[in-house]
């Protein structure tokens, strides 16, 4: 599982963890029944405190995306459908809010950034021709 986290994000990262792996489950890369790290193996990776992890894990099943299995671990709950549209966007605005930001502290204006991004579509989109 690919987290990153980010500082200058400003979001408590216990929150990245959430946002993150929601979307994983959205895009389809974490499936039901699918078994995350453990909270000590996760908390290592992202060298972030086990408490930090455990917070996230109980977010996500207070939300219903993961279920504990005591002794067993965390799983991606059978249940989870992708997100909805709404929280589709919620997490593509937050991403955009973000670019934004970086981009108008580098100085790039909006022209410059949507020429940058059709460029970096194009590209996205030869490289998944050539995966495929």
């Amino acid at each position: 599982m690919q987290i990153q986290l980010s500082e200058a994000d400003g979001t408590p990262y216990y929150q990245q963890v959430v946002n993150q792996v929601k979307f994983l489950v959205a895009s389809g890369r974490l499936e039901a029944h699918e078994q995350l790290p453990s909270v000590r193996g996760l908390a290592q990776q992202l060298t972030i405190t086990p408490n930090t992890v455990a917070r996230a894990y109980r977010e996500l099943e207070a939300e219903g995306v993961v279920i504990s299995k005591r002794g067993a671990g965390v799983f991606i709950s059978n249940g989870v459908s992708p997100l909805s549209n709404k929280e589709k966007r919620r997490i593509l605005n937050e991403r955009m809010d973000a670019l934004l930001t970086e981009s108008r502290q580098l100085g790039v204006d909006e022209e410059t950034l949507l020429k940058l991004l059709r460029q970096r579509s194009q590209k996205f989109d030869s490289h998944q021709e050539v995966v495929k």
